[in-house]
């Protein structure tokens, strides 16, 4: 969204996953949009005053989705498939849309499957939604 010439940020609450070509509904939460590029210390003969930075590899944290419990369940199911020893890896985006649902960004990961599912606390004394997460590894994020 602009006013003139000034562009302000997009919020954060209206997203949209795709996991293998198709939306996957209801997730509440997306964490785990991070990439780090390790770093190697060089120190240069007769220069004093700092410490050269090399670059080395670049690590990519794994994408945690959290959403209310539904009957939906084909995360636990995908999840199952990875435990019963079926790697199915699937590609997917994260989508940052505008305030008229419009897509303004999208991050591309690729090669993912799920390597944790994490269950609701469930309390006797509390009246909140149950939520699962799912944590996936994957080979990279691209911006598309």
């Amino acid at each position: 969204m602009t006013t003139g010439n000034k562009p302000y940020p997009y919020t954060a609450f209206r997203f949209r996953i795709e996991i293998g070509g198709i939306t996957v509904a209801q997730v509440s939460e997306v964490s785990g949009l991070q990439l780090e590029t390790e770093t190697e210390p060089y120190e240069e003969g007769g220069v004093n005053d700092f410490v050269h930075q090399l670059p080395k590899r670049t690590k990519y944290q794994h994408i945690t989705l959290k959403r209310g419990i539904t009957d939906l369940d084909e995360m636990w199911k995908w999840h199952q498939d990875v435990v019963n020893g079926k790697f199915t890896r699937k590609n997917g985006s994260v989508l940052l849309l505008d305030s008229r649902g419009e897509e303004k960004w999208r991050w591309n990961f690729s090669q993912a499957y799920p390597v944790k599912w994490t269950g609701p606390e469930l309390r006797s004394n509390s009246g909140t939604v149950a939520f699962e997460a799912v944590e996936l590894a994957h080979n990279g994020i691209k911006k598309g």
